[in-house]
């Protein structure tokens, strides 16, 4: 008998265990594979980094010795071979590199002349023109490496760092050499080897271009073959060329060799180590890998056994034995027999077998219905959504009383009718159509809302109330309609309708089940629309609130009990600048430090005072109201920190709140106030002090002046009371200007006399210093002359003043499209980037030196602004390399505009 799959449990749990296990098998080997390689790659690369970085090491110390004997062949000492001079300087080489064991100069013919330290060994006299290096140094004129030797007389390994000395003209003069001690490098390569792996497995060795050992962990090992004769390792590195490389070893086996050659010597660096320790670990994860594989695979057999004996094969039994029940009377009681057997097991199949049992009992259907009705009911009312609510409603209708049409209506107080919010079963059509009017008398859904019972039509096609429908319901497809009345207050009057294709009277049983679910449909919809009702108002109040917080021109932060933030205002984002989300839920601490690292450079002790005063009033320990200075935007702003407790109606604090305000205006005010009255008093003192001296001097009986002294002083009083006029000028056109009460009296004029007076007129006046070029395509201009000279006569003061006596001042003019520009430039000292931004501020004065020693109030700039704006124009400072550059703008007027301006000047009315 061939068995399907579909049909048989024991094959679908096969399957699946198939299916589970393949593929946990397969990518357990596959990650084998591939952690292998990778750990693998991962270890030859360290090796190879670990050669690099001896070899990069030993490269530094070589290119240090080479640098040493190029240094000592300029000194004259050695190219003259002073023994005195040349002892001085090669023992302080000696004392210098504790690596170096000698310093020596061989002449022409390689004898030595001298070495350093002397010594019972000495080798002075001595021919060394064998030696490799000598005859390398011959034809190069570089300093060169040696080969590692036994020094004969240090009697110790060493490499020598040779210089071959030169005359200017080109006559070899023989070397200058250093012998570098092998066994320097020998103990740093032991000490990396004994750092990088403590159990001895790693050799590191160092060849030169001869293949002998000149650097090993062993010092026996120095100046000896490299022993594990590899020539497929020396040659490549011995040629320039680093990587890895597997091969046998006789002493060890299959080894790991990393190679990188040393670029300033020629040598190589070689690190090997047997696989066997090298790949320990990726060996170690394979066999692990597989031991997992094989446990997991026992342990899978197991429990398929055993799945199979205490599941599988009772289920199969149990099949067997449900379909003799009910053939033979005989074998029923024995069936059940082994069925009570089977359903005394405490497990799932013990249950599912007791449970098979109690199919007989008839009432398990009614209590599933009741059941039913009771969740439905949970359901509906789990919702405050109303359509949700009311879709949900119908969809629990058609499954508990198995029809397929149903429909909710309900008044719709916009039009003052009843229409059907919800439906299933019915056509577009038929929905569209229903419009009952609250005073009909004949429909079936308000005699039940008005009587508040249930009605219902047995038959359309009999009931007399109902022919005017008759024809709707036949195109519909209903003969029979229920309709049960939804008990509300709060929510509009409604109904639910459940339609039938049949005739049908409606037994007292669905009455009631569908009365008892409607009391429950209505408590849901009244749930829905009161919060609907409270949600609306809810989120108006929400909004208003919201709007007038997020308009506050003051930062806004509301804390919890724990120092979480849970609200901040638009403001707030502004000043931190961050996003109101990114604030939300961030610890206060966190922000209160980002906002304290905005604070301008100062002092550490003084943060520290902020952070301290800005702590104690957020604990309550201290005032709460804080004044610090912050950079928004490179702009430095000046913060009030006001922290107060949130409360409930109970009065039980529920959070802290925090308030920023931006108090830079009122500080700016008060400034001002400052500057205005220091300005004021300080200015008007000066002249008025002048005046009453030489007023008292020539007032005094006892001395007589003569006439020319009597004019000089009359003329310095009558400067003097220039100034204080134009002081009080200069306060009045201020005070117009913030008031926008400034007049303006336009008249035709040349901007070249404009030029003209406003250098005669200032003070100190430029002189010869000053250059006009006017572009000759300027217009006659349609300006108030007083108020465009003094622009001009300020900016030529300002220049006089501050940019020496010596800088030229150039005045241009030029006109750009339908504007004038004005430009008034200097070759001085400039004005600092910090106080550009203010500089035609009123009362504002730039905090040098200069300022001292040169007299004004700081309105010059303001004025110039002020007369410029009122004309339409704009004013600016341009940068520039040298000296400062001020330009200003002036719409230039047409013909025809210069004539109604004319018009409107002459005839104001």
């Amino acid at each position: 008998m061939k068995i399907s799959i579909r049909h048989d449990l024991g094959l679908q749990l096969l399957t699946l265990y198939v299916l589970f296990v393949g593929p946990v098998v397969l990518a357990a080997l596959i990650f084998d594979h591939l952690a292998s390689r990778r750990l693998e790659a991962d270890i030859k690369a360290a090796d190879l980094a670990l050669a690099r970085a001896i070899a990069q090491e030993t490269n530094t110390t070589l290119d240090y010795a080479l640098q040493t004997v190029e240094d000592l062949a300029h000194y004259p000492e050695v190219i003259r071979a002073d023994p005195a001079g040349m002892e001085r300087l090669f023992s302080v080489i000696l004392n210098a590199r504790p690596d170096v064991n000698l310093v020596y100069r061989l002449d022409a013919r390689g004898i030595m002349l001298f070495h350093y330290p002397l010594g019972p060994g000495s080798t002075v006299g001595q021919d060394f023109s064998f030696r490799d290096y000598f005859k390398r140094a011959l034809t190069s004129h570089q300093p060169v490496i040696s080969q590692g030797r036994i020094s004969p007389t240090t009697e110790q390994p060493v490499t020598t760092a040779v210089m071959p000395l030169w005359s200017p003209d080109n006559q070899f003069l023989g070397v200058v050499a250093t012998n570098i001690k092998l066994q320097a490098l020998s103990d740093t390569l032991a000490a990396i080897v004994a750092e990088y792996q403590p159990d001895k497995s790693l050799n590191v060795v160092i060849v030169d271009i001869a293949g002998q050992v000149i650097a090993h962990p062993e010092p026996a090992q120095l100046l000896n073959p490299f022993q594990d004769n590899q020539p497929q390792v020396v040659e490549p590195v011995l040629a320039g060329k680093s990587g890895n490389l597997i091969s046998q070893n006789a002493e060890r086996g299959e080894t790991l060799y990393s190679f990188v050659p040393i670029p300033s010597s020629g040598w190589g660096v070689i690190v090997s180590r047997p696989t066997a320790s090298a790949f320990a670990t990726p060996q170690a994860i394979h066999r692990g890998v597989l031991l997992t594989v094989a446990v997991f695979l026992i342990v899978g057999l197991f429990f398929w056994l055993s799945l199979s004996r205490q599941v599988l094969r009772p289920l199969e039994r149990l099949a067997t034995l449900s379909q003799t029940i009910g053939l033979e009377h005989q074998s029923v009681q024995q069936n059940r027999q082994q069925l009570h057997t089977l359903s005394e097991r405490p497990d799932q199949i013990g249950h599912l077998i007791r449970s098979l049992t109690r199919m007989e009992q008839a009432i398990e259907a009614r209590l599933q219905e009741l059941s039913t009705l009771l969740e439905t009911s949970a359901a509906v009312v789990s919702s405050l959504d109303p359509q949700t609510v009311l879709n949900r409603i119908l969809e629990q209708v058609e499954r508990l009383m198995g029809i397929q049409m149903c429909a909710i209506l309900a008044l719709d107080q916009k039009h003052g009718i009843f229409r059907a919010q919800a439906s299933r079963g019915l056509s577009r059509q038929y929905i569209e159509q229903i419009a009952i009017a609250p005073n009909e008398p004949s429909s079936v859904t308000l005699r039940a809302i008005r009587s508040g019972q249930p009605v219902q039509v047995s038959d359309t096609e009999t009931d007399p109330m109902f022919s005017f429908l008759r024809e709707r319901a036949r195109s519909e497809g209903y003969r029979s309609v229920l309709a049960v009345p939804l008990n509300t207050q709060h929510a509009p009057p409604s109904a639910l309708l459940v339609y039938r294709p049949d005739p049908h009277v409606f037994t007292e049983r669905e009455v009631n089940l569908l009365a008892s679910f409607a009391n429950h449909a209505a408590m849901a919809i009244e749930n829905a629309a009161l919060y609907a009702r409270s949600d609306m108002r809810l989120r108006e109040q929400t909004h208003r609130l919201e709007a007038l917080i997020q308009s506050f021109q003051d930062g806004l932060i509301l804390e919890d009990l724990h120092g979480k933030i849970i609200y901040a205002n638009r403001r707030m984002g502004e000043l931190l600048n961050l996003t109101v989300k990114q604030i939300v839920g961030l610890p206060l601490s966190q922000v209160i430090d980002h906002l304290l690292a905005l604070t301008p450079e100062q002092d550490e002790k003084r943060r520290e005072e902020i952070r301290k005063a800005v702590d104690e009033a957020i604990d309550g320990k201290g005032p709460r109201l804080v004044e610090f200075d912050i950079l928004v935007k490179r702009q430095s702003r000046a913060l009030r920190l006001q922290v107060f407790d949130v409360t409930d109606t109970d009065g039980k604090p529920i959070g802290r709140g925090q308030i920023f305000r931006d108090v830079t205006h009122y500080r700016e005010i008060d400034r001002m106030k400052s500057s205005l009255i220091a300005t004021v008093s300080h200015e008007l003192r000066t002249p008025l002090a002048a005046i009453k001296g030489y007023v008292t001097t020539l007032l005094a009986e006892d001395v007589e002046w003569d006439k020319r002294s009597q004019r000089e002083f009359l003329e310095i009083i009558l400067n003097e009371t220039d100034r204080l006029s134009r002081l009080v000028s200069d306060l009045l056109d201020v005070s117009r200007i913030e008031s926008g009460n400034l007049d303006v009296q336009r008249e035709e004029c040349r901007l070249e006399d404009l030029i003209y007076r406003a250098e005669l007129r200032a003070h100190p006046r430029p002189g010869h210093r000053i250059h006009v070029s006017i572009s000759p395509d300027v217009p006659t201009l349609f300006v108030d002359p007083q108020r465009i000279e003094a622009v001009l006569r300020n900016l030529i003061e300002n220049a006089a003043k501050y940019a020496g006596d010596t800088s030229p001042i150039y005045v241009e003019a030029s006109r750009v499209g339908s504007q004038l520009i004005v430009r008034v430039r200097d070759e001085g000292p400039g004005i600092p980037a910090e106080y550009r931004q203010r500089i035609f501020d009123s009362f504002y004065r730039i905090e040098n030196g200069l300022r001292r020693h040169t007299p004004g109030a700081g309105l010059g700039l303001a004025i110039c602004r002020g007369f410029i704006n009122a004309h339409g124009g704009e004013i600016w400072l341009e940068p520039q390399e040298k000296g400062a550059c001020f330009v200003f703008s002036l719409p230039l007027q047409s013909s025809a505009t210069l004539v109604q301006l004319n018009e409107i000047a002459a005839h104001p009315e």
